[in-house]
């Protein structure tokens, strides 16, 4: 288990440098100026994303670096913050190759499931939580 501390009610875990290092060569993070370098980034963080909870916590510093870099680029070039909550909810969909069924266990409902994606029904802030979550993208995208 990793070296941890709790500061200010935070826990903060110490990273292994050799094992951060690693993946830093591995991934090479750089701010993304072009759609190769945030195709490569995201296929990275993929991959980081599907260790679900076997990801080390090097693994999670990386993919959260990761993370921020996307997202500031993809809002520089695409906007996001102009789609609807559907909109966003439908693309992170296509983007992963999802179907309805694979969000069934995220919002704990196949009708919701279904309702909301078919835009019967609008996103909750319990549902935009748990989307978030899933997707590590911000809770407000959902909502």
């Amino acid at each position: 288990m990793p070296n941890t501390t709790k500061t200010s009610g935070k826990r903060i875990v110490r990273l292994n440098p050799q094992r951060y290092a690693e993946l830093l060569v591995a991934a090479l993070p750089v701010k993304i100026e072009t759609d190769e370098q945030h195709e490569r980034l995201l296929a990275f963080a993929d991959k980081l994303i599907d260790k679900g909870e076997q990801r080390s916590p090097e693994e999670d510093a990386m993919l959260n670096l990761l993370v921020y870099l996307i997202q500031e680029y993809e809002q520089r070039v695409y906007q996001p913050e102009q789609a609807t909550p559907l909109e966003v909810l439908t693309e992170l969909m296509a983007a992963r190759d999802l179907k309805q069924s694979d969000l069934w266990p995220v919002l704990n409902s196949k009708s919701v499931t279904s309702e909301i994606v078919n835009g019967k029904r609008g996103i909750s802030k319990a549902n935009a939580k748990a989307l978030a979550e899933f997707f590590h993208v911000p809770v407000e995208v959902f909502l």
